[in-house]
């Protein structure tokens, strides 16, 4: 095996990769007109539906927005010079609108050009603090909602690089801002800086089962880096631009207000720091301080973790899910394991909820034991929470009822379901903003409710449940009976009048908001009217189709014909198949669907539904379940269970009689591309693939893949059998391969290509690779997504259409 592989990095590295020199290019007009359209703005709302922010952004970035300056550390990838995230997606204005009136007010006092992101309302809601990315760094804005002008509060001089660098106070006239220390050491060129010695790490024989990750330190030079720019000094400012400095400089991870406000939790990393796990592992300290900086108590101590036991139920010893209970002043809850953070471990309970109440003079107290992994807590007052645990190798999640006052009332099982079943969702509790502007469970004498998005085997009917807390038992109040629209239920805005807001669409009709009466033949007041910018495909036929594969298995699709196909003549036409694997343990759930025909049919890169306006029949989001029920894993039958769901999927549109099947392409993105590769490879099925930011080779993720939890030695065969790379003899089919040249993406490094392309161009495949520059794993440029469309779509004429 190892003198097979060599000759043939051998013959690939002779050969070469043959070049093109091509310039961007845009699809053809029936593409590009769907293609290049202006996206309507998006909505928020406050929550006495008083007042609608509008936020527009550019439907796409440009090159130039990604070609800025980058460092990658931790797991962070920075603007050096801005002090931001460089994969931040900006809005470029804002607009105020009172709910009950039409008019939308422009937004003044914005900085020209504006770059704006971080929006966040104060407590009150009457103002949105929000950050201004200039080409030096990030100003911090405040805007009144009731004038609709904005006031600059700050230089450029913010550190926004660990995400949104402020917080309000309660007393809404002030923020606890991080800014950039007034003496910050300059950034290292790594280029120019000489080591002073080799990179050593070594193990001390404990096991560790860490997955591929990306943008990792890797040197003494990407500490000192990554240090210099997460350090922060936090300042609380007030509203006419007035800084106190709060606590010196730092390398501040978090900070979250108590719900009265009078304390503080703040979370700083520690050394040392990691070359294998990104910062989310790193060492952190969490202390409580006052108002006035004052520490108060250190709550958490959380070392250095770089070694996890296997599995996805795995977690870290000591404290963590550490945050302030919502329904009182200053308490802090967070669980410990029970099973020392190893799902291997056998014990009765896996999880310890405690509480502890500032000052933090006495010990944290018990709250509840879970039987299963802590999955969260909805508050709702002294005597009613919601409490979750979960397990995903059974894939069960449990719902109960607990007491926070009495730790020793045992917690009453409300829901005990399959995770992935979704006609058996009962639904999220409704949550409501409480004296400290924080959201708890919504109750009414002795009810909760629940909003649920309704799928059945019919077809979705989103509901509204009235949920007794002495019975256990559920009412419905409202169940929506749209067979033409979808309608999806946000929340209740009045519980005892009975208005809702929901949002409806269909295939043509874009998404608006709207206010609905449940209790009063269900009357409708429309908030929002925004119009479907793609005309050009609101005629063509949309439905849901529902197939069998040989085993039985229910499976679905979203099928699109060409506007004015003739369903009775029934041309043949080319198919193209867009999916994405998922993995069951049962079949029952695996076949369920959720799609809904009547969703806007909203075109966007990652699928295939432009190409229903060139003639072509698409088959989106395909059912392609992988199954392995008991003590089987999914992934012991991946292949075959992978090309019974594609001839399932040709069989059926066959089957109706529109299709060519000796014409049919498949095509998918990440996981998506995988399957892609492996069902050209082991199938006959297909004229032609499109693999967009796959991994091809397994045993470049030795220690875990999507949703395999086994090791490469624990499964070699299932590693080199799912491989496409370990099978490249055998890919005859035409395949665009097509990745992002820096790719951010656990496992799907831009390499995973770059070494399939070089094996199946060495073996004489048809095959054609892209790299898209400057492009992580979602593409955002509009130059490159430009360029993919047209790419995609001379593809198909050439070997599918032609």
């Amino acid at each position: 095996m190892k003198l097979k592989f060599s000759m043939l990095f051998l013959l690939v590295g002779l050969l070469g990769f043959a070049q093109e020199e091509l310039t961007y290019q845009k699809p053809s007009k029936e593409i590009l007109d769907l293609a290049d359209y202006e996206r309507a703005p998006s909505v928020s709302m406050d929550t006495k539906k008083e007042y609608m922010l509008l936020s527009y952004r550019n439907t796409y970035k440009t090159l130039d927005e990604l070609n800025q300056e980058e460092l990658r550390l931790g797991g962070l990838r920075i603007n050096p010079i801005t002090n931001i995230s460089s994969t931040v997606t900006y809005i470029n204005n804002i607009k105020v609108r009172k709910i009950k009136d039409k008019n939308e007010i422009q937004v003044t006092g914005l900085p020209q050009n504006p770059k704006i992101s971080n929006i966040t309302w104060s407590p009150d809601e009457k103002k949105i603090a929000f950050t201004h990315t200039t080409a030096t760094g990030v100003e911090l804005y405040v805007l009144d909602m009731a004038s609709a002008k904005a006031t600059k509060l700050t230089d450029a001089n913010l550190n926004a690089n660990m995400g949104s660098p402020f917080s309000w106070y309660r007393d809404n006239q002030s923020l606890l801002v991080k800014m950039l220390p007034k003496n910050r050491p300059a950034l290292i060129d790594a280029k120019k800086d000489l080591p002073t010695g080799p990179t050593v790490s070594s193990s001390d024989g404990k096991k560790s089962s860490n997955r591929t990750y990306q943008d990792l330190l890797k040197n003494k030079t990407d500490e000192t880096n990554f240090e210099t720019l997460v350090t922060s000094e936090l300042y609380k400012l007030d509203l006419n631009g007035k800084t106190t400095l709060y606590k010196k400089a730092d390398l501040y991870a978090g900070e979250g207000f108590s719900p009265d406000g009078n304390y503080i939790l703040i979370t700083t990393i520690k050394k040392p720091f990691s070359y294998i796990v990104p910062l989310s592992r790193f060492p952190m300290t969490s202390i409580v301080y006052d108002l006035s900086g004052n520490e108060v108590k250190v709550v958490n101590e959380v070392a250095l973790s770089e070694i996890m036991p296997k599995g996805f139920m795995a977690t870290r010893p000591g404290k963590r899910s550490m945050s302030w209970r919502a329904d009182l002043p200053a308490t802090l809850s967070f669980v410990e394991a029970l099973d020392g953070g190893d799902p291997a471990n056998t014990v009765e309970f896996r999880d310890e909820v405690f509480l502890w109440n500032a000052p933090f003079t006495s010990n944290p107290t018990s709250l509840a034991k879970t039987k299963q992994r802590y999955a969260g807590i909805v508050w709702g007052n002294n005597t009613t929470a919601i409490l979750y645990d979960q397990w995903y190798d059974t894939r069960n999640e449990k719902t109960y009822l607990i007491n926070p006052s009495n730790p020793e009332q045992a917690p009453k099982v409300i829901f005990d379901r399959n995770s992935q079943d979704i006609y058996s969702d009962p639904g999220s509790f409704e949550t409501i903003k409480n004296q400290y502007g924080r959201q708890v469970l919504a109750l009414e004498n002795d009810n909760a409710f629940l909003i649920g998005e309704g799928h059945t085997k019919e077809g979705q009917f989103p509901f509204i449940d009235e949920f007794n807390m002495k019975t256990l038992k559920p009412k419905h109040l409202y169940q929506s009976a749209y067979k033409d629209k979808k309608e999806s239920i946000f929340s209740i805005e009045d519980f005892k009048k009975g208005d809702v807001l929901v949002q409806l669409q269909s295939k043509s009709d874009y998404p608006n908001y709207y206010f609905r009466n449940i209790k009063k033949k269900n009357q409708l007041t429309q908030i929002t009217d925004f119009k479907n910018p793609f005309e050009s495909i609101k005629n063509v036929h949309k439905e849901v189709i529902k197939y069998k594969r040989k085993d039985g298995v229910e499976l679905s699709g979203t099928l699109y014909l060409p506007a004015g196909y003739d369903m009775k003549k029934k041309e043949k036409l080319p198919l193209l198949i867009w999916a994405y694997p998922e993995e069951y343990k049962d079949k029952n759930s695996a076949g369920q669907s959720s799609q809904n025909p009547n969703d806007f049919t909203f075109p966007y890169y990652g699928s295939f539904v432009y190409w229903v306006n060139k003639g072509y029949v698409v088959l989106d989001d395909a059912s392609f379940p992988i199954i392995g029920e008991g003590t089987t894993e999914p992934n012991d039958t991946f292949i075959p269970q992978l090309v019974s769901n594609a001839e399932a999927a040709i069989d059926a549109v066959d089957k109706l009689g529109y299709i060519n099947r000796k014409k049919v392409a498949v095509g998918g993105h990440s996981y998506g591309a995988f399957m892609t590769a492996n069902l050209l490879t082991h199938s006959d099925l297909f004229a032609c693939g499109i693999a967009r930011s796959g991994a091809y080779n397994r045993t470049l993720t030795p220690f875990g893949f999507q949703s395999e939890q086994r090791n490469y030695w624990e499964a070699t065969d299932v590693y080199n059998t799912m491989s496409p790379f370990m099978n490249a003899e055998k890919m005859k089919t035409p395949m665009l391969l097509v990745h992002g040249d820096a790719d951010n993406n656990p496992g799907t490094f831009t390499l995973q290509t770059e070494r399939y392309f070089q094996a199946l161009k060495g073996l004489g495949a048809p095959v054609r690779m892209v790299l898209l520059p400057k492009e992580s794993h979602g593409y955002a440029a509009k130059e490159n997504i430009l360029h993919l469309l047209w790419e995609q779509d001379q593809f198909l004429e050439k070997y599918l259409k032609n």
